[in-house]
């Protein structure tokens, strides 16, 4: 036997150890009931509201992510005095003041959290003093747009940059569905305004961390500090794509807390990647010290800033892609005069547009040969977004 064979039978038989020694693993964490506190949030101290989102941490076998702090008593205090309530409008543990605080900036401030017997408290912070951002811009490399941000502090006392922000965009369907099935009359008409299902506003969150240090600099200056990326074949480009930004100033210490959390939750996946780190907030439970909280609560008078971005704006030959794959089909009816009250027994999917026999369909033509159909994916913009622009959106 050669060599050859016999390696290749030794490892063989290695993959065959290995396949059989192979056992699930469950690690205890999976099934633990311990289920901690997140809070996020910045105390605003200008004209703004403040809302903290208030959550509490999921197991990693749960199907659901989402699990909110329903009925707790927020405040936010003054080291001096002053006390400001914070309520869950929308029932979500979204906890907001409802109008801007307008905090005076003399003295320091904490957040308190009253829920199930328990009660949470982060240390007092300072007010840091956010300058205004300078502006938003992008650069098409690569083929994505790369938006950036420029900010300066005149007074070099800064230093320490966070910032969010949420998307809006327009798009519409692969598709145009312009029919429908009125129920009234059992007949096929034209969609009014309101049934309109083609286009629409999608929107999305900040998923990742931007931060900034300016600290090994002679001046409190931010030059074209990276926001995010987007494919140039994304559908937000599509038609119109509007970006609003938050810039927060804090301090130090929440700066390096933010810094070990992106770390944590970022750059974590090979084995060339930063191990995990602890990660130690500055909010407590006052009734249970020993209980980890996670969150890190600061104080600043937010400023933000909006730009649009037209398709037209960026380079002619870039198109987007459509998110799925969508096919046209065409169902014809067996009996070309079929009646237009008994086309709803026949339809498959929205509608695209029919095939009339004798006349446009107007109304309720006499005939109609089929009709062109496609998924709902494909033609019902509504299934991811909604066809309500926002009370802000400019044109």
């Amino acid at each position: 036997m050669s060599n050859r064979s016999n390696i290749g039978n030794i490892f063989c038989f290695m993959l065959l150890a290995l396949y059989s020694c192979k056992k699930p693993y469950t690690p205890a964490i999976i099934s633990s009931p311990n289920s901690y506190l997140v809070v996020e949030g910045v105390i605003n101290q200008g004209s703004d509201s403040t809302v903290f989102k208030i959550n509490r941490t999921v197991r990693l076998g749960d199907s659901s992510t989402f699990n909110p702090v329903l009925g707790a008593t927020v405040t936010v205090e003054g080291e001096q005095n002053g006390i400001y309530n914070l309520y869950d409008f929308n029932n979500n543990g979204h906890y907001n003041s409802g109008t801007g605080l307008s905090l005076p900036t003399n003295q320091r401030y904490r957040l308190r959290i009253k829920v199930n017997n328990k009660e949470y408290t982060s240390d007092f912070v300072e007010v840091k003093l956010c300058s205004p951002i300078d502006s938003i811009g992008y650069l098409v490399q690569n083929g994505n747009i790369n938006l950036y941000l420029n900010t300066h502090d005149p007074s070099n006392s800064t230093r320490y940059y966070r910032w969010d922000y949420d998307e809006t965009w327009q798009f519409h369907s692969k598709y145009i569905s312009s029919f429908v099935l009125d129920p009234a009359t059992n007949t096929i008409v034209y969609r009014n305004a309101s049934q309109q299902i083609s286009y629409c506003f999608g929107n999305d969150v900040s998923s990742h961390i931007v931060l900034n240090s300016t600290e090994s600099l002679s001046k409190d200056v931010v030059f074209q500090a990276q926001l995010g990326v987007i494919p140039l074949t994304s559908e937000k480009l599509e038609t119109r794509y509007s970006i609003l930004v938050r810039q927060y100033a804090i301090t130090k210490d929440a700066y390096q807390f933010y810094q070990v959390l992106k770390k944590n939750t970022e750059q974590i996946g090979s084995i060339f990647d930063v191990l995990p780190s602890e990660l130690t907030g500055n909010i407590h439970c006052v009734t249970q010290p020993n209980e980890p909280v996670i969150g890190y609560v600061t104080a600043t008078n937010v400023q933000q800033k909006r730009i649009y971005i037209n398709h037209s704006d960026l380079p002619g030959d870039v198109h987007p892609i459509y998110p799925y794959d969508c096919q046209q089909q065409l169902a014809l009816f067996s009996d070309p005069g079929t009646n237009v009250n008994e086309v709803q027994n026949t339809l498959i999917n929205p509608p695209i547009d029919f095939i009339p026999t004798e006349a446009d369909i107007k109304g309720s033509p006499p005939s109609l040969l089929g009709y062109y159909y496609s998924t709902a994916l494909c033609t019902d913009c509504t299934l991811r977004g909604t066809v309500q622009a926002p009370s802000w959106w400019q044109y």
